[in-house]
């Protein structure tokens, strides 16, 4: 015989009320019928959950034990009934985002906890990769969205553009680029060059703003770049967002490149037909699409 699940509800409710009687009155139901559950219970756990000595309707130590277990699975049954709601309004129960890691996270992180107050049943998974390992992710593991600095396009991706990015080219103010004046390509490829590593297992991309140097150090993030860079290690570009502070007191300098030292980019926000957006999806990108504006980058 299995166990009536209402039952502990029945239990929950006496608990609370201290007697057959108000539990009864609060359940709609006749106090015989509240009785018989109570005792259908016990006699299917083998337990006495009640002290039936007692005025009030007060549990034995093992029915306080059953009791929080009941409310356990009370609440889990409840939680399923509210997924199931949500999901029969529409909202997928997966939403996989894959992110380049040049992009600022601030307005990411505000869309997302946006998206938490709609207390929506999607699980959203959020996945950072470097340059073609974005394109690379989404695709290998049939993700529903990429943000993006670039990426090869094709017919069913769709693309949405977000505001421009701006990278400067840096080194410590220690490092010896720090003061020459209109450097020659010929004079940065004799110092070490810092670049992140592309991320794709498979496909190389090709940064169209690298030197060209033989002094390379490929790094995992830029994170690791940032601090590269601040022990002079060696010069490279930096998204303007992750260096204001650093160039504003003078621990970064902008090199004086004469082939320019600022290099603007178009991040995109893609999805593809062959994976249509569902509710949580369409929402997300609403959402980004406005912090992206708002943000001052």
């Amino acid at each position: 015989m299995r166990i009536d699940v209402d039952a502990f509800k029945v239990l929950e409710v006496l608990v609370e009320e201290g007697s057959f009687a108000k539990a009864a009155e609060r359940l709609h139901k006749a106090q015989s019928a509240v009785s018989y559950q109570i005792k259908k219970l016990e006699q299917h756990l083998g337990v006495n959950l009640f002290c039936r000595d007692q005025y009030r309707a007060e549990l034995t130590p093992e029915g306080k034990v059953i009791l929080a277990e009941g409310q356990r699975l009370l609440q889990y049954l409840a939680n399923i009934e509210h997924l199931a709601s949500r999901f029969s309004e529409g909202w997928e129960p997966k939403l996989e985002l894959v992110i380049d890691g040049a992009l600022p996270m601030e307005p990411i992180m505000k869309a997302l906890k946006r998206m938490a107050a709609h207390q929506i049943p999607t699980k959203i998974q959020l996945n950072m990769e470097f340059l073609g390992g974005v394109q690379d992710r989404f695709e290998r593991d049939n993700a529903d969205l990429m943000l993006v600095k670039d990426y090869r396009t094709g017919p069913n991706y769709r693309p949405q553009s977000l505001p421009d990015i701006t990278s400067i080219l840096v080194v410590a103010a220690s490092h010896l680029l720090a003061v020459e004046e209109n450097i020659s390509l010929f004079e940065l490829q004799r110092h070490v060059e810092l670049t992140i590593e592309d991320s794709s297992p498979e496909i190389s991309y090709q940064d169209e703003l690298q030197f060209g140097g033989d002094k390379v150090f490929y790094l995992s993030g830029f994170i690791m770049k940032k601090n590269a860079l601040e022990m002079g290690l060696g010069f490279g570009w930096m998204p303007d967002f992750l260096i204001h502070d650093e160039l504003k007191r003078g621990e970064l300098i902008e090199v004086d490149f004469s082939g320019g030292s600022r290099h603007s980019f178009t991040p995109k926000l893609v999805s593809t037909m062959e994976r249509p957006l569902g509710k949580a999806g369409r929402l997300f990108t609403e959402l980004i699409m406005e912090e992206f504006d708002r943000a001052e980058l």
